[in-house]
């Protein structure tokens, strides 16, 4: 395994985190393709028996199970200061809305309950799970840096935002004296690259560590044509976000495989690979022990220039997709539901 600083912390974190998305009680949650205690455990150790000391779950992941399940498995298999935790809150709900509760209260709440269900005094990276278009983003920085002081969260992240919102809050943070966000986990792989048109020039002026999430493209950069998998067929979300471009984006999945046939390695190896070109540490999930071990063996795997454009040729502009697709101003306005984990966040 190898290491790196995340961003501008002083975490140092394994070039590959662990998505722990897929660990919970499926009872709880969207997704019936999650897994038991048990086996989330046996995968778990199997990361850090490979190195990996970067795991990254949320409170909206099967009603916070994924938590409790991250957190037990780290405290009986590893020390504390040897591994960096991450953890992600959800935007207030219309309830807590017109409750009067505040963005500061709601982040105080939110991981208040994350480190009871890690069992935790604190979470090395609190991550603001997506952008919260009813709650002043002075709110959203104060409560985070609250937090921070407090010492419940060492390092502050953000997920699913546009470039424009990133730098608005670190400037924002830079003028009131407020903690920083160190890293951003948006959506980002072989088949999606739009992250490349204005994140990535941010991320890497400002030194901010890039987290993707959905690195293997929910298992299409993993599978030879006419595979297939459990999650590959029950996953709405990912369907959601790949069908209508399964054609166009079928043409850079073959070259995947027709490379890792060369290579002789597995194709998440080749798409982890160059995805490790381009960021800080993939998060990438993992439901079985090859998914893991296979993620920890692309690190060491080098592609030539000349492997990387042909990866990286045929890829042709996507429109925005999933999360992203209904964050953003004119959604934020609209009736619309997106869910979550086992939250939904309802706009109207």
């Amino acid at each position: 395994m190898q290491y790196t600083k995340l961003g501008n912390s002083d975490l140092t974190v394994s070039r590959i985190c662990m998505g722990c998305m897929g660990f919970g009680d499926a009872r709880n949650g969207q997704h019936g393709w999650t897994l038991d205690e048990e086996h989330s455990r046996e995968i778990i150790k199997r990361g850090l028996e490979l190195g990996v000391n970067f795991f990254d779950t949320a409170i909206g992941y099967q009603s916070g199970t994924s938590e409790q399940y991250v957190g037990r498995a780290v405290r009986d298999f590893a020390k504390r200061d040897d591994v960096v935790i991450a953890t992600k809150f959800l935007p207030r709900t219309q309830e807590e809305i017109a409750a009067g509760i505040t963005g500061q209260q709601h982040i105080e709440q939110m991981i208040n309950t994350s480190l009871k269900n890690l069992g935790l005094d604190y979470v090395d990276l609190y991550i603001y799970h997506m952008w919260d278009y009813e709650t002043p983003l002075y709110d959203i920085m104060d409560g985070l840096n609250r937090i921070v002081k407090e010492g419940k969260a060492r390092y502050i992240g953000i997920s699913n935002c546009f470039a424009y919102q990133l730098a608005k809050a670190n400037a924002l943070a830079e003028k009131e004296g407020f903690a920083k966000f160190v890293s951003v986990q948006g959506h980002y792989n072989l088949i999606f690259r739009e992250e490349e048109r204005e994140m990535a020039r941010l991320c890497a002026e400002d030194n901010i560590a890039m987290t993707p999430y959905s690195a293997l493209a929910g298992g299409r950069l993993s599978k030879h044509p006419g595979e297939t998998s459990k999650r590959l067929e029950e996953d709405s979300y990912a369907k959601f976000k790949y069908d209508a471009t399964a054609k166009q984006d079928q043409v850079i999945i073959n070259r995947v495989a027709e490379l890792a046939e060369k290579r002789g390695v597995s194709m998440t190896e080749i798409s982890l690979a160059w995805l490790l070109t381009k960021v800080t540490a993939p998060v990438t999930g993992a439901t079985k022990l090859h998914h893991i071990e296979g993620a920890a063996r692309a690190v060491n795997l080098a592609l030539t220039p000349e492997e990387l454009i042909y990866l990286e040729e045929a890829y042709v502009p996507h429109k925005l997709v999933g999360v992203m697709a209904q964050n953003t101003p004119a959604a934020a306005k609209e009736p619309h539901v997106w869910s979550t984990g086992s939250q939904k966040i309802e706009r109207d």
